[in-house]
């Protein structure tokens, strides 16, 4: 006997629609999902705009922690670091990015609790409007912003985006602040890689001119200078004043 495909669809659709309660109809059996309710009162919709701004939160939380706190310039001095040292992938970059992250949430823990007590915590305490709560917010990573960003950089941006200079250094609108920030960050980092790259790059040389001196031309200067800088390095406790030195510079 020859099975109808279709027909048996139809009718096992019939059947699971007539045990969930649904009446059984001669079309096909699609069900019927609702996903989003309107809201019945003010507590609602108040949870229904948190949830949304959470996932906004989520969802730039890269780009808030590249370019608004010190990782920028903790993680360029690191890739300073590897490169100088010649140790091609190591550290690993996942050591690297972890260890940049810790320092960052320790550096910027300060900021972050200024923030949390004067907007955070009222605005869930339904002591300010969540606009109060925005502005107030972003009065802590201002300031520590504004400490690390030079003036030169500043009038950069306003000149390029035509904004007009505020009266107060805090009244700086966020977009100018925070690409003039990210500037004045690599600057910074770039300097400090330039005082790492030259005792590395000392060593360098003097290994470069005794292997031309013995003829030994063929011989890759950097097999032989690698195990000296490391050396120099460790015996230096340079991650410990490397870690110290980038910290305190904040």
């Amino acid at each position: 006997m020859r099975l109808n495909t279709k027909a048996l669809v139809v009718a096992f659709g019939l059947l699971l629609g007539a045990n969930l309660g649904y009446s059984a109809t001669p079309s096909w059996w699609v069900p019927k999902f609702t996903f989003v309710q309107p809201a019945q009162t003010q507590e609602e919709v108040s949870f229904t705009v948190q949830l949304f701004l959470l996932f906004t939160v989520l969802s730039l939380a890269p780009s808030i922690v590249l370019m608004m706190t010190s990782f920028t310039r903790i993680i360029v001095v690191f890739a300073f670091l590897r490169h100088a040292l010649g140790t091609q992938q190591l550290p690993p970059t996942q050591i690297f990015v972890g260890l940049a992250l810790f320092m960052t949430a320790m550096i910027m823990a300060p900021v972050w609790r200024e923030a949390m007590s004067t907007a955070v915590k009222p605005y869930m305490n339904g002591e300010i409007t969540i606009y109060e709560a925005g502005r107030r917010i972003q009065l802590p990573f201002k300031k520590f912003m504004l400490k690390q960003t030079r003036n030169k950089d500043l009038a950069l941006f306003f000149q390029i985006s035509h904004t007009p200079v505020p009266s107060r250094r805090i009244d700086v609108p966020m977009s100018v602040l925070i690409p003039a920030f990210v500037i004045s960050e690599l600057r910074t980092a770039f300097t400090i890689g330039f005082l790492l790259y030259v005792p590395f790059l000392v060593i360098d040389l003097v290994v470069a001119s005794v292997l031309m001196a013995m003829g030994m031309m063929m011989v890759p200067p950097i097999m032989i200078s690698l195990p000296f800088k490391l050396l120099l390095f460790v015996l230096a406790d340079g991650w410990n004043l490397l870690v110290k030195s980038l910290a305190s510079s904040f």
